[in-house]
């Protein structure tokens, strides 16, 4: 018989990782909650035209289509078969797609309960997310995304708000990390001051790369897209641009002063830096003129976040967009938000082993079962333990005593509690420290103050 398998991409959790997981999810929703951030939830599959053209021709690729039920061929004759035309099949075929983000179906949300909505609206989704990508270390095909969105305000504080999130969260890990920012008014000034104002996409898909290509690989990939040798040379002080944030804004306030687009990202950017400085974030901010943000709907502001201690891509990413909930009949809503990339925290946090003992441990006490007679005296000594918040468990069979104490050694559980024909007579229960071996006679009540305590 073949073992059974999962998909290329996707993974199982043991009740350790599911531990770590949420010890991750929570985190970052008590910050959330912190700064005023409400949960909402919408579906796993959105409608293909709710999310078809928002991410741009590479995204609208890595869309899983969702085959119609029923008889889906009814309505494709034997030429569209024939002709083998995959886009057009697909419309054919599939009126659903999983999401690809959490942002597109929040603008669909956004519109539809608009009536309703208190704005600003500030939300935050913790759901996973599907990709049709080629899976690789770090890439999933399925992965969970922790999104907080302020729509239905233009203020910058809002963004200052979001750097100060991401500080609190990555304080709250023990994780290092550099909070990149930049800014697509300025990207845009750039290629306006290059001759290429029509090839912004192509320019900053290109720039997008710097870590990863570098300089040489960032210009084959211009000069590729078609962008002129002239307008690659002029880009070339931009590309390598080194010094303090500030410099860096004088340096290329003087490159864009004849854009107004890039002036107001340069005035803009220098708004959401000083007024961060004055917030006391304990993370070092990066004003980086090469990040791009591979997302077309990108207006204003850009994020993006990288760990200092282990070699892995962003695992934090957003920015400002101005016409999102345009797609979906409501112009002018503007809106900021950010992703946290739970996964790659899980492996940088394993990696650092910086998970807390408590948001990890399982079952603390193990009662080893003796016969009836004794489970009858440990059931209600069971729930006084529960009670009391304490994770107990009772081994459900009467089986070899090595067989329960292997179970706990295997379960990593840290006290094995005894009761026989002394501990009934007395009320009391020995207990066992399984890392020490020392065993101790005890009380409900004495057990647990210590293991409240432990």
């Amino acid at each position: 018989m073949n073992k059974p398998s999962i998909p290329k991409g996707t993974r199982d959790f043991s009740p350790e990782e599911m531990s770590k997981r949420n010890y991750i999810f929570n985190t970052i929703r008590e910050v959330y909650a912190l700064y005023g951030y409400r949960q909402i939830e919408t579906p796993s599959m959105e409608t293909l035209s709710t999310l078809l053209g928002k991410y741009g021709e590479e995204g609208d690729k890595l869309l899983f289509k969702i085959l119609n039920s029923g008889n889906f061929l009814q309505k494709v004759s034997d030429e569209e078969l024939t002709e083998r035309n995959t886009n057009r099949l697909a419309a054919l075929l599939c009126e659903k797609g999983l999401r690809y983000d959490l942002t597109v179906p929040f603008a669909r949300y956004v519109v539809m309960h608009r009536d309703e909505l208190q704005m600003p609206f500030r939300r935050y989704q913790i759901q996973p997310v599907w990709r049709a990508d080629r899976p690789q270390k770090g890439r999933y095909r399925e992965f969970y995304q922790c999104d907080a969105d302020v729509v239905g305000s233009d203020s910058l504080i809002n963004e200052v708000e979001l750097m100060q999130i991401i500080d609190t969260v990555f304080q709250r890990f023990g994780i290092r990390v550099q909070i990149k920012i930049n800014n697509r008014k300025i990207l845009s000034g750039i290629a306006e001051m290059i001759g290429e104002a029509d090839k912004i996409v192509p320019i900053t898909v290109a720039m997008d790369k710097m870590d990863k290509i570098g300089p040489d690989g960032v210009n084959a990939e211009l000069h590729e897209a078609g962008i002129s040798d002239e307008a690659i040379a002029l880009l070339q002080p931009i590309i390598t641009l080194q010094g303090t944030n500030e410099e860096k804004l004088d340096v290329i306030a003087g490159v864009l002063k004849d854009s107004s687009i890039g002036m107001k990202g340069v005035e803009e950017t220098r708004y959401i830096l000083s007024t961060v400085a004055l917030c006391d974030l304990k993370n070092e901010v990066q004003l980086d003129l090469t990040l791009a943000r591979g997302l077309n709907y990108y207006t204003g502001a850009i994020f993006e976040v990288k760990a200092l201690d282990v070699a892995i891509g962003s695992i934090v990413g957003g920015g400002r967009y101005d016409n999102l909930t345009g797609i979906f009949g409501l112009p002018g809503l503007s809106g900021v938000g950010i992703s946290f990339g739970a996964d790659r925290i899980f492996d940088v946090l394993n990696q650092l082993d910086l998970y807390p003992k408590d948001a990890v441990e399982g079952t603390q006490l193990l009662f080893i079962n003796f016969g009836e007679k004794e489970t009858a005296y440990i059931l209600p000594r069971l729930a006084q333990l529960r009670g009391a918040g304490i994770k107990a468990e009772i081994y459900p069979d009467i089986v070899k005593m090595r067989k329960q104490m292997n179970y706990a050694n295997a379960k990593q559980i840290p006290f094995v509690a005894f009761v026989g024909e002394q501990e009934m007579k007395d009320d009391t229960l020995t207990v066992k420290d399984m890392t020490t071996g020392e065993q101790k006679v005890t009380t409900v009540d004495e057990l647990i103050a210590s293991l409240a305590t432990h």
